[in-house]
């Protein structure tokens, strides 16, 4: 049956809008049903038939294919010198300027130079594009919104046997780089399947790391150089010292000797201010400070033997603290706590044993996991032991000046805030990173956060004070961004906190003295007690 409709319509009418209107019903067309088709169906009672006004859809999930990206080293040797000069040779280049610096084609364009130079000096000085007009007004204070953080991303070890992030190190050029030391710390209980090496990450894909670091042993600690971000410096579970150069891949440059290295685990290595950029010291439980230089690995340059330390009957040293400031301030003390819980304050520069340490800070009941001057007031330093941690003052050396509650669970590290005077954070057994704001309140932290169910082991916080890493006992570091009301700085915050700082030294003072003389009572009656009975 063929059905065939014709559509009239005028030319002019070719293009025109349609204009509907209501009419009657028309039929065109009625097809009548086939009898003889119906022996093809089934007849179904009842029948419900569900009907969609929307059509069809399907759903389709394509995952595209990731660009992989590399990070390539490039040497640059310097050039531009003529094939009889050795650029290696300083005589020949120092002879090659001087030659060079008397020629008249060269003092012609060094004065043709010199105007074009003098022009843009003269620009620079009478509008400069960098000025703040505002550097000198006090820092707004923030909207009060409750302190808070938010998990940014997590690392987890990529072996089958689960290893304890040991130690963290940010990049110093502030890329989104962390180096993570990952070793077991429990004794005689690592497995022969093992694996020994650390890890470079990069935040912006956390599956996979970016670098392996291949050591000889497992590390216990990791730094980057802040001058050279390429090179880090690494301490071993087995005592030896190592560095690498990620330009140059995975395996470690040079290593130290074995008798010359220590004879414990390096739970500490810093890199120190100098102008090549290249000395670092490493402490160990075996008692000992080492200080070396990358480029003459063969033996240390300095060393404060254990011998000295058991003088004053004190157990190997644990950790230690540097920072920048700090290091400008006293080049050449530094500090170290020990297993007993107390702080030693070393010079490295004494000629006598007896000289080399300085004074001691007594207060913790178990060993000291952490030691770090305020940024802002280097002679206030924060130590992290059995379950509190505490500030002292350098003027204070009977008792801390300030102290947390203790907690239920042990503390295993801490840190300053980088941009707050008055902030520091505090990492516990129970998996809780603590955020403590003394010039809000003293009794509780600001902010307490469950970061995991396994024990915290490190902790690190990036120079921006926004981003602050935590290493767990099974090797999972989780990134975590504190709210802007901890990591901007408050109107008159300084000052309050040197205030605060100044008080409460001063009230140890006033506190120790009078102990000294019920002290000094006590010596006098307990004298003129014997001379009575004698």
């Amino acid at each position: 049956m063929e059905i065939v409709y014709v559509y009239v319509k005028k030319r002019s009418e070719f293009g025109r809008q349609c204009n509907f209107s209501d009419r009657p019903v028309e039929i065109n067309v009625d097809i009548h049903p086939d009898p003889s088709q119906a022996t093809n169906f089934i007849e179904r009672n009842p029948i419900d038939t569900g009907i969609q006004c929307a059509s069809d859809m399907s759903e389709h999930e394509v995952n595209t294919e990731r660009f992989e990206m590399e990070n390539e080293g490039v040497n640059h040797l310097e050039g531009g010198w003529p094939k009889d000069v050795n650029p290696l040779e300083m005589e020949q280049t120092i002879r090659f300027r001087k030659k060079v610096e008397k020629d008249e084609n060269y003092i012609n364009t060094i004065m043709q130079l010199g105007s074009l130079m003098e022009h843009c000096i003269k620009q620079n000085n009478a509008i400069d594009i960098y000025e703040e007009y505002f550097e000198d007004e006090e820092t707004a204070d923030i909207a009060d919104e409750p302190p808070s953080a938010k998990t940014i991303t997590v690392f987890r070890d990529p072996n089958v046997i689960k290893r304890t992030a040991t130690h963290l190190s940010w990049h110093p050029d502030a890329s989104k780089k962390l180096a993570v030391a990952y070793s077991s710390l429990e004794f005689q209980r690592s497995s022969k399947e093992m694996s020994y090496d650390s890890y470079i990450w990069d935040l912006e894909s956390p599956n996979r790391p970016e670098q392996l670091l291949r050591p000889s042993s497992p590390l216990v600690s990791l730094e980057y150089n802040p001058k050279d971000s390429h090179v880090l410096v690494g301490g071993c579970y087995n005592g030896q010292i190592a560095y690498w150069d990620t330009r140059k891949g995975g395996q470690q440059v040079e290593l130290s000797t074995v008798e010359f290295s220590h004879r414990d685990p390096v739970y500490g290595v810093i890199w120190l201010q100098s102008k090549q950029g290249t000395d670092c010291f490493s402490a160990s439980t075996d008692g000992q400070v080492l200080w070396w230089d990358i480029r003459k690995f063969s033996s240390p340059t300095l060393l404060v033997a254990k011998e000295v330390l058991k003088r004053r009957s004190l157990k190997p040293v644990l950790w230690m603290y540097s920072h920048g400031a700090e290091s400008r301030l006293y080049p050449t003390k530094f500090m170290v706590g020990t297993e007993q819980g107390m702080v030693i304050t070393c010079n490295r520069k004494a000629k006598t044993p007896a000289e080399k340490i300085v004074g001691t800070y007594s207060g913790h009941h178990g060993p000291i996991y952490a030691l770090a001057r305020n940024p802002f007031f280097p002679k206030n330093f924060l130590t992290v032991g059995d379950w509190t941690a505490r500030i002292w003052s350098e003027d204070s050396k009977e008792s801390s000046i300030m102290w947390t509650k203790y907690h239920m669970a042990y503390l295993t590290d801490g840190c300053w805030s980088t941009v707050r005077p008055g902030v520091f954070f505090t990492a516990k057994m129970d998996g809780t990173l603590d955020v403590w704001d003394f010039l809000f309140k003293q009794n509780d932290p600001s902010l307490s956060v469950k970061v995991c169910d396994e024990p915290l082991f490190s902790l690190r916080l990036q120079d921006n004070g926004r981003f602050i890493g935590c290493g767990s006992k099974l090797g999972t570091v989780t990134l975590l961004e504190v709210s802007s009301g901890l990591c901007t700085l408050q109107r008159n915050e300084k000052n309050l906190a040197r205030a605060m700082f100044e008080r409460e030294t001063k009230r140890e003072k006033i506190l120790e003295a009078r102990h000294r003389e019920m002290r000094l009572k006590e010596r006098t009656k307990a004298e003129g007690k014997e001379e009575e009975v004698k």
